[in-house]
């Protein structure tokens, strides 16, 4: 079996024996730990290794070295091992400002940092070893399946199957139905391809053509509420959301959310959120949701998938909403955590072949399947640079198409310089799409120059579509106040702001804080009228919602709306 290499360099034998040996005892029975004296001999053995059976994990190499420093060797990895874990060994507490090792994180020239010194072993070394091995494994191709999916390459049911799995972090294979693998995995199963897409689990349970409730049900997890309501019901698991499942069942309330898609939000496709408090290398949005929902398990809280809110009424002190599949909910209280969903871009050849080729989001199961194609992200916002900096890893060129005349208005600097940085990355302003070409699958776009008006045609595998957001509260007209776009109006923007009618609040008291017209109802992250877009204001908001209901409950019953 191959075994996987860490490879230390520095040119100081007072660092690199002590360390080699450290990291032997903890991970040499599962990695081969190899050290060299210099660059030189590393480069050297760098170039060995390339293309033989044992991948390169981590190369961890010391700041200072008399030959060249350890920033200019980590440089030149990615040339040899594009998968390799680039990490910098640094004395603690040089954090100066304006340092090269600033920059270089900044470009995605280096990975991670490691302090010297690194005893404590368990905290100092063996930890952020570990979490750097992690980050190295995710990016590969899992080596067990707990799902094998069989479908059409380029199906739109494949795909939202294989964006599930991927962001509820399940490990899984495709096998597209012409390939000899997804020929022979059908024959094994004994089905064919009339019906397609179809799942093996690793037990030997075979769903055809699941719906979301079906393989949620299949997967363990819950998509009917419990009998006898709650005392906060939140509707959307992004993370203003699951936040405040986080906060009601660690303060003792029951809690239920309602989520009829994958956990996450938008937030969840993001590949890395870099700018997340307490994060210094950022996660991707899979591993923050996965880290969240089981948060709010632990505490308490029941997650109810693939299911929606449809409706929402007050009855007497209570208020109830009403679900996709025709039952209820009643609670005392209510946070609405709906999210946004991505703007569509309203070309008809494009919504045709959506989920083939055509993505609204990052879709960070389709990157690997994007290796050496021609790809395009159709916006400028942190969820555009995200995505593009992500495909560029996987794709022969990534094109940023986005209609503002520059990039910084909407994005935010780290991002900036990373994309521009990136050699493969290409940006196009004032441009937008104004058609797609393609049978069965995006083959081209047709661009259009905002300024001249002239328009060009150019081959494209895959366009990735990031251009804003549309509220999801259809389905609350009536019930609670919103704005002419749809966003939820709450606390001071209820009495009198831009013009409205204070009678849309029903009470003496003034709205608390993110309560909506409905008392008793709150709203919490994208979804609210005028709050911050980025994960730690939705993640703020959620958890102040908490308190809300607090003070809410805590009111007699005659005067809180009920």
């Amino acid at each position: 079996m191959p075994r996987p290499v860490i490879l230390v360099v520095a040119d100081d034998g007072r660092v690199l024996d002590p360390l080699a040996g450290d990291l032997e005892r903890r991970f040499g029975d599962d990695y081969r730990i190899l050290a060299e004296r210099s660059p030189t001999a590393a480069q050297a053995t760098l170039e060995r290794l390339a293309g033989g059976p044992d991948p390169v994990a981590l190369v961890i190499a010391a700041r200072r070295m008399r030959e060249l420093d350890g920033l200019g060797l980590l440089g030149r990895v990615h040339e040899l091992h594009p998968g390799a874990r680039r990490v910098l060994l640094e004395h603690r507490g040089e954090w100066k400002s304006g340092e090269p090792v600033v920059h270089a994180m900044t470009l995605g020239q280096l990975d991670y940092l490691l302090y010297r010194p690194w005893r404590p072993l368990e905290r100092n070394l063996y930890l952020p070893v570990s979490e750097f091995l992690a980050g190295w494994e995710s990016s590969r191709t899992p080596t067990v399946e707990a799902i094998r999916i069989i479908g059409p390459r380029w199906g739109a049911r494949s795909h939202q199957l294989r964006e599930v799995l991927t962001r509820a972090g399940i490990p899984f294979g495709f096998y597209p139905d012409d390939s000899e693998g997804g020929k022979r995995l059908l024959e094994e199963v004994g089905e064919d391809a009339s019906r397609l897409p179809i799942l093996v689990f690793q037990g030997g349970l075979v769903l055809v053509d699941p719906s979301n409730a079906e393989l949620s049900a299949a997967l363990g997890l819950r998509t009917s509420p419990l009998p006898g309501g709650c005392d906060v019901l939140i509707v959307g698991a992004g993370p203003a959301g699951l936040a405040a499942a986080v906060y009601a069942a660690s303060e003792g309330f029951s809690a239920q959310v309602l989520e009829p898609g994958v956990p996450g939000g938008q937030a969840g496709t993001s590949s890395l959120i870099r700018n997340y408090l307490g994060f210094p290398y950022g996660l991707s949005g899979d591993e923050l949701t996965n880290r969240a929902v089981q948060q709010a398990w632990l505490f308490g809280a029941e997650m109810i998938l693939a299911q929606a809110a449809t409706g929402l009424r007050a009855d007497g002190p209570d208020r109830v909403a009403r679900l996709s599949d025709g039952g209820e909910v009643t609670a005392r209280a209510v946070i609405l955590a709906t999210g946004v969903a991505w703007r569509r871009l309203g070309v008809p050849a494009l919504e045709a072949l959506n989920g083939a080729g055509v993505f609204y989001g990052a879709a960070g199961s389709e990157a690997k399947a994007m290796r050496g194609e021609e790809v395009f992200v159709v916006g400028a916002g942190n969820s555009a640079g995200q995505a593009a900096v992500h495909l560029s890893g996987y794709a022969a060129s990534v094109t940023i198409i986005t209609i503002d005349e520059r990039l910084g208005d909407f994005m935010s600097d780290y991002l900036v310089q990373k994309v521009e940085a990136t050699p493969n990355i290409t940006v196009v302003l004032h441009t937008e799409v104004v058609d797609g070409h393609g049978r069965r699958r995006l083959e081209g776009l047709t661009l259009r120059d905002r300024h001249t008006g002239a328009a060009r045609t150019v081959p494209a595998s895959a366009v990735f579509v990031l251009i804003g957001a549309e509220p999801r509260t259809d389905w609350l007209d009536g019930v609670v106040e919103r704005d002419e776009r749809g966003y939820l109006l709450t606390g001071r923007d209820l009495r009198g702001a831009d013009g409205r009618d204070p009678a849309a609040w029903p009470l003496e008291r003034p709205p608390l804080l993110l309560e909506t017209s409905l008392p008793g109802v709150f709203a919490a992250g994208d979804v609210r009228y005028r709050s911050v877009k980025r994960v730690a204001s939705a993640v703020g908001e959620g958890s102040i919602a908490v308190q809300l209901v607090h003070e809410y409950l805590a009111e007699p019953r005659d005067r809180a709306g009920g």
